[in-house]
């Protein structure tokens, strides 16, 4: 097989911050280009390609970080057709691999092996039009097994936000059979209010600070 072509934006080691491995170090692979518009976006840099690698280029990188839990994220990283390759290719080295994704684009298909966090985007975002709902279908199909390797992740910036989520939650109840995370847009709105409505409506979701943020507030990158 040829090793597929891959733009990358960068590859570095942090503390895994969003997710239920928050916490853990992590390598990360942040692939370039994303054909998305989220209003909230803290990664636009990474539209721009710095390396084009191959998979192997990549995996070797990768290893080199000597982390338990390899995450592929972006940009939107199923937009190119190598990350496939890629996320096999990473498994088969007994790597946890995570798979971070904006939730536009179908997950059917990607190696059962892979933890997939996937993003529900809601109305301040700009792009709540474009979730692929397909993918909570995915979820909902999956044997009992495979909907561990589902999450789903909503951050909120406003009331009405919140709102939208518990209201897709109450008509998909996701929840009950995968992890489901909430968190805020940072500056827009106060994690402890969030934490008020989510004790108030009983949600079944766990509430999440981005950690990474916390650790290092001025990166713009590598965190």
């Amino acid at each position: 097989m040829n090793e597929a072509l891959l733009k990358i934006s960068e590859i570095f080691r942090s503390i895994q911050g969003e997710s239920s491995y928050a916490g853990w170090p992590c390598a990360f692979i942040r692939l370039a280009g994303c054909s998305h518009n989220c209003r909230y976006c803290d990664s636009l840099y990474a539209r721009n390609t710095e390396e084009r690698l191959t998979t192997g280029e990549v995996v070797s990188r990768a290893l080199a970080l000597k982390t338990e839990i390899i995450e592929i994220t972006g940009g939107e990283p199923l937009e190119q057709p190598g990350v496939h390759q890629l996320m096999t290719e990473l498994c088969n080295t007994g790597r946890k691999v995570l798979l971070e994704t904006g939730g536009f684009i179908p997950v059917a298909g990607i190696d059962p092996r892979v933890h997939k966090i996937i993003d529900l985007k809601p109305p301040s975002s700009g792009e709540s039009g474009k979730n692929c709902m397909e993918n909570i279908t995915l979820a909902f199909k999956a044997g009992k097994e495979l909907q561990k390797s589902f999450e789903f992740k909503m951050v909120v910036a406003d009331r009405n936000d919140y709102l939208w989520s518990r209201d897709l939650l109450r008509m998909h109840p996701l929840q009950k059979s995968c992890t489901v995370l909430m968190g805020v847009v940072a500056g827009e709105l106060a994690p402890a209010q969030l934490a008020d409505w989510i004790l108030e409506d009983g949600l079944r979701v766990r509430m999440q600070l981005q950690l990474h943020k916390l650790l290092w507030p001025e990166r713009t990158r590598g965190a």
